[in-house]
């Protein structure tokens, strides 16, 4: 089908006319003459031509800005159609919801929708989705307390097992929740036709390969005639996020294991159509489309360094000037610094626009302090952390049968050095857990965590996994993050009068 952008289109529906012209006054003519070219590819590809509505394609939507482009990319491809057509595919968007999107992302996506006119829109069919439970979209929905208290154990666990590196401690099981999502509104209702992606065919084939990778070098490879296209990588990535569960929390944690998984029940066949050739994602570019018409509002706690979605790297940022004062004999400030010129480097290869750069270093620069403050609260209100509870995580005291304990003892918790040995015995089962003396130190390391002595013994009994410069990549927590861009190596000191040495750094 070829549609002449330059000319007036066909008169459709009313809302629809007025809809479309709100968006070609906000859109580069360069972006519009795209939406009708992959209109016209999007048309091609779906299955029902003699009745557009009854095409359902899905859309992800993170309420961040690029995200938010993308929604409104796919609008105009909606709106195109029913004005060449009379009609027009349904669009389905869904957005997954964890503790670190923050009430700010849920109002930017609220005002995305209402300046798209999506809300009244028989054509649009609006989803949140929160861990396995999906809803119709409503910017007022509370965050639900079993989606935080899975985040909030999922960070915990993770964090301790990996002294708290930024990467997996936050992006590991929220990565895997994602794609479930995906799953999940791919499969609802009666299911979707197309899955629309912004990556490029290349980026789709890569990842596609990775996981099949993954699931071979684990034996987590589904039956071979479930492998197949999108159920097959689902059931592979289903596997993965069940190894990697009964590993972060232990095999005899069956029902918090089965609150992971990941399901497959979507449509055989089920195809993804990209975007990708027809758009260009710089922000910069349609950053009157982004703050003007949709009115996206970069928060000062939904937007942190390379995310505008998330609150989350503000606490990678937290926890490494955490670690720097606690453990390397650095001041909290220059903890912090450290980490703001690094991530403010991984913006810069993500090309944000230069004003959003200078925003993230002016709300750091300085303001050490306040930040901490501001850190610590968020912390708190998102996930019921407090710092005493960060910083037993930058330690990783009890993982790998307790190795760093004492050390975390001596400096942080004093009182406790003379029971060590009982704490050890504790830990792997050999002391009694109803001596009144166990009781109080129970009660005091599950204080100082935030976790149970359950919960501690499987941290006990697991490995304990540094990044390192030369990973051996023995484990499935480690090969999940393998060859990820978003590590740098950088040089610091390790103790107050050490040597400078390189360490490997990782966030967002």
């Amino acid at each position: 089908m070829a549609i002449d952008a330059s000319t007036p289109l066909p008169s459709a529906a009313p809302d629809h006319a007025s809809a479309l012209r709100e968006l070609r006054t906000v859109l580069s003519a360069e972006n519009y003459e795209g939406a009708v070219r992959c209109a016209g590819r999007l048309y091609d590809a779906l299955p029902d031509k003699d009745q557009l509505a009854r095409n359902v394609v899905l859309v992800a939507y993170g309420g961040g800005k690029d995200s938010s482009y993308t929604l409104a990319f796919v609008r105009t491809m909606q709106l195109i159609l029913s004005q060449e057509h009379g009609a027009t595919f349904r669009m389905r968007v869904a957005t997954n919801r964890h503790a670190g999107m923050p009430q700010a992302v849920m109002d930017n996506i609220d005002r995305a929708y209402r300046s798209l006119h999506l809300l009244d829109d028989p054509d649009c069919e609006l989803l949140l989705i929160d861990g396995q439970q999906v809803r119709t979209f409503d910017a007022a929905l509370p965050q639900t307390d079993d989606v935080v208290g899975r985040n909030r154990l999922d960070i915990l666990m993770t964090g301790h097992r990996t002294a708290a590196d930024a990467r997996p401690t936050f992006c590991n099981a929220c990565n895997l929740s994602m794609v479930n999502s995906f799953g999940l509104a791919a499969g609802y209702n009666g299911g979707v036709d197309l899955i629309i992606t912004g990556d490029s065919q290349q980026e789709q084939r890569d990842y596609y390969l990775w996981v099949t990778r993954l699931a071979r070098k684990f034996g987590l490879q589904p039956p071979r005639d479930m492998r197949a296209g999108f159920q097959g990588f689902l059931a592979s990535l289903n596997n993965i996020s069940q190894a990697y569960f009964a590993d972060i929390h232990g095999a005899d944690a069956p029902d918090i294991i089965a609150e992971h998984a990941i399901t497959t029940d979507v449509r055989t066949g089920l195809e993804f159509f990209s975007i990708y050739d027809d758009t260009a994602y710089a922000s910069g570019d349609h950053w009157e489309l982004l703050t003007e018409f949709l009115g996206f509002r970069f928060d000062d706690i939904a937007f942190s360094f390379t995310e505008s979605d998330c609150g989350n790297p503000a606490l990678m940022a937290h926890l490494r000037a955490l670690k720097c004062e606690h453990r390397y004999g650095q001041s909290y400030a220059e903890g912090l610094a450290g980490y703001v010129e690094f991530a403010l480097s991984l913006m810069r290869k993500k090309e944000f626009p230069p004003q959003l750069m200078e925003i993230m270093r002016e709300r750091y620069e300085g303001r050490a302090d306040q930040m901490r403050a501001a850190m610590d609260a968020y912390a708190a209100q998102a996930y019921g952390f407090t710092e005493e509870q960060l910083v037993a995580m930058v330690h990783a005291p009890f993982t790998e049968k307790g190795t760093n304990l004492e050390t975390y003892l001596a400096a942080e918790q004093q009182d406790l050095l003379p029971h060590a040995a009982l704490i050890h015995q504790l830990l792997g089962g050999s002391a009694p857990t109803t001596d009144g003396e166990t009781v109080r130190i129970t009660e005091r390391l599950e204080h100082l965590t935030g976790l149970t002595l359950d919960q501690l013994k499987v941290l006990y009994g697991s490995s304990l996994r540094l990044p390192s410069l030369t990973p051996a990549g023995g484990e499935l927590i480690d090969a999940i993050l393998e060859g990820d861009p978003h590590k740098q190596v950088v040089h610091t000191r390790h103790s107050a009068e050490g040597p400078v040495v390189p360490e490997l750094l990782s966030g967002r």
